[in-house]
């Protein structure tokens, strides 16, 4: 479902994908051939979220930046990032090519570099920067080890399935609903 707030629509490209399920809130603004899965919540109802083409928001998940309070100018979520199913984000940055493991935890003004991995279940802490190219874990998440150019390229291909999935399921005959 998607809703306007207090003036402000969410702005989706035509090519990308929302489940019936996802809700969205005022002011979002979401690229294109995105994937946003089931149950997935993008709140922008205090600060704005920006996320980038080719993105995948899979299942569970929620977005959300700070409070009228906050000193943020909102959340950056950059091109062909992927954010497992369950992961909570309320980061102001998450760089392209990010990948933020399955149920993790992204706090307040974190920063995750380009084509970081964050694993499943860790915890970016208030103010952390995660550099580019590493992958992290634990709670709080902590350099596990840095990226070779074979890891960034099996991810690249592992991104291309949900770019393809939001294709499959706004094609003719893809995803129908049946009740």
């Amino acid at each position: 479902m998607i809703y306007e707030f207090e003036g402000k629509r969410p702005q989706i490209d035509a090519s990308t994908y929302i489940s019936d399920s996802a809700v969205i809130i005022g002011d979002v603004t979401i690229g294109a051939r995105c994937y946003i899965g089931p149950g997935a919540v993008i709140r922008g109802d205090e600060r704005p979220i920006w996320i980038g083409d080719e993105s995948a928001v899979e299942d569970l998940c929620l977005i959300h930046v700070g409070g009228p309070d906050a000193k943020t100018d909102g959340c950056h979520i950059g091109k062909r990032v992927t954010i497992g199913h369950g992961a909570i984000i309320h980061g102001n940055h998450i760089r392209d090519g990010a990948n933020i493991g399955m149920g993790a935890i992204i706090s307040l003004f974190a920063d995750i570099g380009e084509y970081a991995v964050v694993a499943e279940g860790a915890v970016v802490k208030k103010h952390q920067s995660i550099p580019p190219r590493v992958v992290v874990g634990g709670a709080p998440a902590k350099v596990l080890r840095e990226l070779e150019d074979k890891d960034i390229y099996a991810w690249e291909r592992s991104k291309q399935t949900y770019i393809d999935l939001a294709e499959r399921c706004k094609a003719p005959g893809g995803l129908v609903r049946l009740d």
